[in-house]
């Protein structure tokens, strides 16, 4: 808005006149104003609530999922042997020895006076393993030198060995080194040749032992261990699917055996619950700050009386308080977890919750996990209000739109109130000359009578 210039030419009180004008006109802005903050406020309200939600949400995704229950806490009496276990293992004790650990074979080429220089012309790579696969590399128009030959096998994903080059530091220094990319026996190369270049198939020749221009820096073998008196091999260090839901991972070979010990977890599950119940309560506390109302201020929050907020209110708590476990009927209170009369939140009684994982594993595991189960129905009604379309998404995007609206109503407004005003100040600022001049000629016209009066004494 333009402020007021000062007329007073005349001598009326115009500016202050205008000023008053302008004031009144504001009052239909503050107005407006006033409507916007209180859609603005309701919109910002919303996205906390939704917050609120998606994060109770996550809680009961993660309580309604079958591998939070049941776990198994797996330890290892050796440094040698590492272990990790889900809930498909069965609790219980392994006495386990490593006689071997699984490797690597390693081939080392003759030595070469340059990286660089190409070992004859083009050609056709082809590398057997020992399980029988051969995988060939076509080297027309490349670079055979050691350095071409090294980016060509660590470019191809399927060829079954690494390469590198090394330096030995002797006159021919440098030294094409072959590493199979999988530990065990099967993964060892067997034979190695070259087709259509015979300087690099004689340079590079293998059939399975040393040779003039390759040794065998170290052989490929599987590991061997022995699980409470069951003779294992594997062909890599990490040991599956031989105990059930078990991993083992060999670090070192061992001279006496060592213990692994599988027993029940239930601080997994229990914390899960735990953090379920936390978020509940704190969707709780979102919602009381979001539609409360002062009775002694006599003001109301952002969303006091709002049907999307006691919508949600109401039906969370259906979706917990009707959970049930259909194969047992086991239910909230009876694994400790009951609602406070007062304020509508979820208590736990950590010792009939401990006890209830303990011995009703089946049952909890079905009241959160099941298609009856708390987690799923928690979970598909936060969707009913999140989810595009859904009850609060499509509040948001109405007020959005009102938001935008009231916006335009006041832009619009304001420039009307602005052309009125520039109407109302061309308006008094003619009256503020007219005004003036007239004042100017009726002191004129006083001083001119004034001075006849005068004369004629």
């Amino acid at each position: 808005m333009a402020t007021v210039s000062s007329l007073g030419l005349s001598g009326l009180p115009l500016t202050d006149l205008l000023n008053n004008l302008q004031k009144n006109e504001n009052q239909v802005l503050a107005v407006i104003s006033d409507r916007k903050a209180v859609a603005q406020a309701r919109l910002t309200a919303y996205g906390k609530l939704k917050d609120a939600i998606a994060s109770f949400q996550k809680s009961a995704e993660t309580v309604g999922k079958a591998d939070t229950f049941g776990a198994i806490a797996a330890k290892s009496s050796s440094e040698a042997i590492s272990v990790s276990s889900t809930n498909k293992a069965i609790a219980g004790q392994y006495s386990i020895q490593v006689s071997q650990l699984a490797t690597s074979q390693t081939l080392v080429f003759a030595g070469q006076a340059d990286r660089t220089s190409a070992i004859g012309t083009d050609g056709t790579l082809s590398i057997t393993l020992q399980d029988g696969t051969t995988k060939s590399l076509d080297l027309t128009g490349q670079d055979t030198s050691l350095n071409g030959l090294a980016n060509a096998i660590n470019n191809d994903k399927d060829i079954g060995v690494n390469a590198t080059v090394i330096n030995d530091g002797s006159g021919t220094p440098y030294r094409l080194l072959l590493t199979s990319r999988e530990t065990g026996a099967q993964n060892a190369v067997s034979n190695i040749s070259v087709a259509n270049n015979a300087t690099l198939d004689s340079f590079l020749q293998y059939a399975g032992t040393d040779a003039a221009n390759v040794t065998q820096g170290q052989a490929a073998q599987d590991a061997l261990l022995n699980i409470n008196g069951v003779d294992i091999t594997s062909a890599t260090n990490t040991v599956e699917n031989v105990i059930d839901g078990v991993t083992l991972t060999l670090n070192q070979t061992t001279t006496t055996a060592a213990t692994v010990s599988l027993s029940k977890d239930d601080s997994v599950a229990k914390k899960a619950i735990q953090d379920f119940v936390s978020s509940y309560n704190s969707l709780l506390g979102t919602l009381k700050s979001l539609t409360s109302y002062d009775v002694d201020s006599q003001r109301s929050s952002a969303l006091t009386g709002d049907s999307v907020a006691r919508s949600v209110q109401t039906r969370m708590r259906d979706a917990i308080l009707g959970g049930f476990d259909a194969s047992q009927g086991t239910n909230l209170s009876q694994i400790g977890i009951t609602t406070d009369p007062k304020t509508g939140e979820l208590q736990i009684d950590d010792t009939k919750l401990s006890a209830a994982l303990a011995d009703n594993t089946s049952g909890v595991t079905s009241l959160f996990t099941s298609d009856t189960g708390i987690g799923k129905r928690v979970s598909d009604t936060a969707d009913t209000f999140t989810k595009t379309g859904g009850m609060l998404s499509s509040a948001q995007d109405g007020l959005t739109k009102t938001v935008a609206d009231i916006q335009e109503q006041y832009e619009a407004t304001a420039d009307r109130i602005e052309q009125r005003m520039s109407t109302y100040r061309t308006q008094f600022t003619q009256l503020d000359a007219m005004v003036s001049q007239m004042n100017s000629l009726s002191s004129y016209l006083t001083q001119q009578l004034s001075a006849l009066g005068t004369a004629k004494k």
